[in-house]
């Protein structure tokens, strides 16, 4: 299927890994001029040399999004690089694990600003030149957690949650604009860092060291889902290309869950 999103330009924030990259990658497969962003240099030049080995186009704009300032010198690099952006995809993040007992008041205002205010800045740095070109797409990410929380993590699941809300507010606020705002929900997907935080979890538990046990024990425990598999990244990524597209002008305000049915709930 043709996308049709040959030439358009995309910023994709924390795309120097992970979910991020593979956004990035299936973009630049479209056709889409992508810049690749992420807090380390040697990172982003990575993603995006293979971009461009792959026959794609990317740039590089690193940078801290926790600052308006630094925020703001993403944004320009972007923009000095690409023109303007047709396509914002607000995926950078943290996702430390804590609970409830040590994440500290000064934690969880921290991880809002980082998670969320991050997202709220690009959107005002971005959507008035979209307005302008009469056409864009935001999509954020958020995860299950959002809308099915567990005990642990509860700074992060309630950042998550925010990137729903406020993205169903936000399409209403661009209401004739052109510009569509749409929220991709992974479930268990599998990237390095989650990797990472799972084996961790095993250990805290005393399982196996071993991930492919750890799997299997999560799949038959609390990652039980209908797919029957953990998620990859090429499964976001796919959702995200097609909610760029202009093949997507209808889809506005929603939440797409990619998690294999994991979450139990209609909507």
């Amino acid at each position: 299927m043709d996308l049709r999103l040959a030439e358009k330009r995309a910023l994709v924030t924390g795309s120097s890994g992970g979910i991020g990259e593979s956004i990035a990658k299936a973009l630049a497969g479209e056709g889409v001029v992508v810049v690749v962003h992420g807090r380390k240099e040697d990172s982003a030049e990575r993603v995006a040399k293979e971009i461009v080995d792959a026959g794609g186009k990317a740039f590089v704009a690193t940078g801290d999004l926790a600052s308006d300032e630094t925020a703001r010198q993403v944004v320009d690099r972007a923009l000095a690089a690409l023109g303007a952006v047709d396509i914002l995809v607000n995926n950078a993040g943290i996702f430390p694990r804590r609970g409830w007992a040590n994440a500290t008041p000064a934690d969880w205002s921290e991880i809002h600003n980082v998670n969320v205010v991050s997202m709220v800045r690009m959107v005002r740095l971005l959507t008035t030149q979209m307005k302008q070109l009469g056409w864009g797409r935001i999509i954020q990410i958020a995860s299950g957690v959002a809308t099915s929380p567990n005990a642990s993590m509860p700074d992060y699941a309630a950042t998550k949650a925010a990137t729903v809300n406020m993205t169903v507010s936000l399409a209403r606020e661009l209401t004739g604009t052109g510009i569509t705002v749409n929220t991709v929900t992974p479930g268990a997907i599998v990237t390095p860092g989650w990797k990472d935080l799972v084996l961790a979890v095993g250990a805290a538990e005393g399982w196996s060291a071993d991930f492919g046990e750890i799997k299997r024990r999560l799949l038959a425990g609390p990652l039980a889902n209908p797919a029957g598999r953990l998620g990859r990244v090429e499964d976001v990524a796919n959702v995200v290309a097609f909610l760029a597209s202009p093949l997507a002008d209808y889809v506005n305000g929603a939440n797409i869950r990619v998690d294999g049915g994991l979450t139990h709930a209609i909507n």
